[in-house]
């Protein structure tokens, strides 16, 4: 029955898109009054009653009675070939010409496009937590993971803890990690940052844990652990430009955000480098690197 649920949120994104009811039923290979009853009746009375508690057999029956069109054998037994031909409606014709440029880069447009359609379980706003690299604090920031305007990628926005907006891009390898890529300077310079979160065997996951790997203040690679918890199931950029990023110190913090703080800021839970200066570069310099990063 998830299928169901999973239907009616993609006939919502691609009307969003401009997408045309009577193009997905065609799609669909489901007559246009039928593909229509679904939508606006059948599949959201069905949401509402399973989002009540009610069994979703049961559900799907209260459903089907408001409609006379519908059969619920033909549903059942054609939902799973609805779900794929709309999955793989495309919003925008990205022909590549073979050989003409350069296959990865080809493959992150592919996968862009991808996880777009397979993002509606992870999108909305989330609070993540993470060890300060200026300050023995808890790094609290605010992340909005939604489909692009465009329809063919997956938008990331990070309000940081000290004012600043990033935008960047989203993509899924499968259904195990999520990556968010971030440039946290203005263009033509590049500093890229980015998290690699770990997808849970769950519909829609209360929290994500992953690792978030960026530049500190003297441009040296640090790793660090990070958490990211749910929000709110909205993507409005409305409702995500009220809520802003924040340090706090562990007296500061709530029960909860104490637990958090347990999980991401202890020292193990950090992997830092630096460089030495020396006008010789020899193993010394490696230990002598671990000395000063264990005093840290």
């Amino acid at each position: 029955m998830d299928d169901l649920k999973i239907i009616y949120e993609r006939i919502s994104f691609l009307r969003q898109k401009g997408v045309k009811m009577k193009d997905m039923a065609e799609k669909a290979q489901v007559a246009s009054s039928v593909f229509s009853a679904l939508y606006s009746t059948v599949l959201p009375t069905y949401l509402k009653h399973v989002k009540e508690g009610m069994d979703s057999q049961e559900a799907l029956d209260e459903a089907l009675v408001w409609v006379n069109n519908v059969s619920k054998k033909k549903l059942l037994s054609t939902m799973g070939a609805i779900k794929e031909a709309l999955l793989s409606m495309e919003l925008l014709d990205t022909e590549v010409t073979e050989g003409k440029d350069c296959s990865f880069l080809r493959s992150l447009r592919d996968n862009s496009q991808d996880a777009c359609k397979r993002i509606h379980h992870l999108s909305g706003i989330y609070m993540s937590y993470s060890v300060s690299s200026s300050s023995p604090a808890l790094k609290i920031e605010p992340y909005l993971i939604t489909p692009s305007s465009q329809g063919n990628w997956v938008e990331v926005v990070h309000n940081n803890a000290y004012g600043s907006t990033h935008r960047g891009m989203a993509l899924m390898n499968g259904s195990s990690h999520l990556y968010l890529l971030f440039n946290e300077q203005n263009p033509p310079q590049l500093a890229l940052f980015h998290i690699c979160l770990k997808i849970p065997m769950y519909e829609r996951p209360p929290f994500m844990k992953g690792v978030y790997t960026c530049f500190d203040y003297n441009y040296n690679p640090i790793a660090r652990r990070i958490l990211f918890v749910k929000h709110s199931d909205s993507t409005s950029s409305e409702d995500f430009a009220k809520i802003k990023g924040e340090l706090k110190r562990f007296e500061e913090l709530s029960e909860q955000e104490k637990k958090y703080y347990e999980y991401t800021c202890r020292p193990e839970d950090i992997i830092r480098m630096c460089n030495i200066p020396s006008p010789r570069m020899t193993d010394e310099d490696l230990v002598i690197e671990k000395k000063i990063l264990e005093l840290q």
